[in-house]
């Protein structure tokens, strides 16, 4: 991975997150988008742990050399979303609000690690 290369990282060993993922169309205009299981690239989750992105909370989008993580990052794929089909208009609707994405993601994030913890999965350290 270059540091100019477009990417989201995300971890592959939540259901909810492979899910977001695999449904998420991006519009084309915003250019070829990795899609990273943060497990398969410790090196590149690591580089950004020590840049103060705790991963185990948020999925991170780097894109045109900016990085977006948490209720950021889910704002900005709502705004890049295609709204091709009903995942992708229901998810532009509510998340490409700023306040809306800010006021919901704390209770997916919660979601996400008590889904986590049930499933035996470990947290990246």
């Amino acid at each position: 991975m270059q540091p100019d290369d477009n990417y989201l990282l995300y971890d592959g060993e939540c259901p909810f997150c492979s899910n977001y993922v695999r449904m998420m169309q991006l519009r084309k205009a915003a250019g070829p988008i990795a899609i990273l299981n943060m497990r398969d690239h410790p090196d590149l989750a690591a580089r950004h742990r020590a840049q103060g992105y705790d991963l185990n909370q948020g999925m991170l989008l780097h894109l045109d050399g900016r990085d977006y993580w948490g209720a950021d990052c889910i704002h900005r794929l709502a705004l890049l979303s295609t709204g091709n089909d009903l995942f992708n208009r229901v998810n532009a609707a509510i998340f490409s609000s700023s306040c809306l994405s800010k006021a919901l993601y704390p209770f997916m994030r919660t979601g996400r690690s008590l889904t986590l913890t049930l499933l035996g999965k470990k947290k990246m350290l």
